[in-house]
């Protein structure tokens, strides 16, 4: 990998050049992509969330708080956003538009959210649209309960199917042993909803006592990914394991994950959780990773800018700091290959409209993946 820097004017861009590493369990040799990462977006924090306006322009979710638009090299912060419960893993997180935005605007955001008479914040869905600089008609979807202090573990990643649901992932909370199996309980779940928050009458427990109607999945860890498959039009996940133990999952109504009854994953202090990998009733992930990359953002790739990677999946690394491709044979995982090595803790990716591959990178912004050929 090569790195430079050029001065312009009063910016710095930099760029990284490179061809990929192979990673572990590689099977085939497929066709390497150059390409050259340009820094798109300069002097970002933590930027959680992104998404490409069909007017142009960016919107980006930084976890602090603030929502801001970048358009013709500029950023605006966007006024009236939800106020968020800033506290660990927890802020403003996601960002989606609805799949008829040019005609209804509606932009959807994930954040931790006090609201509620519990101390603490747990996960929120709400939408609004943009108004010049300004959300306006702003409504919350949906407030996971009960509120707590902890700082772990809130998802959250939202995602429309090809019928124009709703899913959403919230974490456990650092409840592992109280949420993730108990649906009538928020946390440790995937949620489908209408897109106005109206809850679907084939959710998998709308009958069941007490259950939470809005649940679709559960024995969820950490969701930090999701994405629709281009082809089967599936939901697929990827979620936080312990130490060891992350794992993709396709995403389907009213199956158990298993966490934590079973998981490839340890505690972080070295001792076991359980010594059950598998059990009856319990899905199995499609990959899983071991040890943890820590996982965030998703996307299959299907532009024609990167022909050799078309299908693919690709996956950011928080800590190992680096985008991960996984080809892929139907649901099987069959190579993995590591770019833009120690880039920094990277939390998202995304394809654009343009067809470029944006990857969101930790203190220092979002990068664009330019195919050298």
């Amino acid at each position: 990998m090569k790195k430079s820097i050029a001065l312009l004017g009063f910016f710095v861009v930099i760029t990284i050049s490179s061809c990929g590493q192979k990673v572990d369990n590689e099977i085939n040799t497929p066709l390497e992509t150059d390409f050259t990462a340009e820094l798109f977006v300069p002097e970002l924090q933590i930027p959680w969330g992104m998404e490409f306006l069909p007017e142009g322009g960016m919107l980006i979710t930084e976890k602090s708080g603030e929502l801001i638009l970048f358009r013709d090299g500029q950023k605006t912060v966007i006024e009236n956003t939800p106020e968020v419960y800033y506290r660990g893993q927890g802020g403003l997180m996601d960002i989606r538009l609805h799949p008829d935005y040019s005609n209804n605007g509606w932009i959807y955001l994930s954040y931790a959210s006090e609201e509620g008479t519990e101390k603490g914040g747990h996960t929120a869905i709400a939408r609004a649209r943009l108004s010049g600089n300004s959300l306006t008609d702003l409504e919350v979807l949906y407030k996971a309960t009960p509120n707590t202090t902890k700082g772990q573990h809130f998802g959250s990643r939202i995602e429309f199917d090809t019928n124009g649901y709703l899913y959403f992932t919230i974490g456990e909370r650092g409840e592992r042993d109280v949420n993730p199996q108990d649906i009538t309980r928020d946390g440790g779940k995937v949620y489908r909803l209408h897109d106005d928050g109206r809850i679907p009458s084939d959710n998998p427990f709308v009958n069941e006592p007490g259950a939470r109607p809005a649940i679709f999945t559960y024995g969820n860890r950490n969701p930090q990914g999701i994405a629709r498959h281009p082809e089967t039009g599936a939901i697929w996940i990827h979620e936080h394991g312990p130490r060891g133990g992350d794992e993709i999952n396709i995403v389907e109504s009213g199956v158990n994950y298993g966490w934590p009854v079973i998981t490839y994953g340890i505690n972080y202090s070295g001792t076991p959780i359980t010594d059950k990998t598998e059990m009856e009733g319990m899905a199995q992930p499609i990959h899983y990773w071991v040890p943890s990359i820590a996982p965030s953002g998703m996307e299959f790739v299907t532009s024609d800018r990167y022909p050799s990677w078309k299908g693919n999946l690709l996956v950011g690394s928080l800590s190992f700091q680096y985008l991960e491709r996984l080809e892929l044979n139907g649901d099987s995982v069959t190579y993995r290959e590591k770019l833009m090595e120690d880039v920094g803790r990277v939390r998202n990716v995304k394809q654009g409209l343009d067809g470029f591959i944006y990857v969101a990178v930790e203190g220092k912004g979002i990068f664009r993946l330019v195919p050298e050929s």
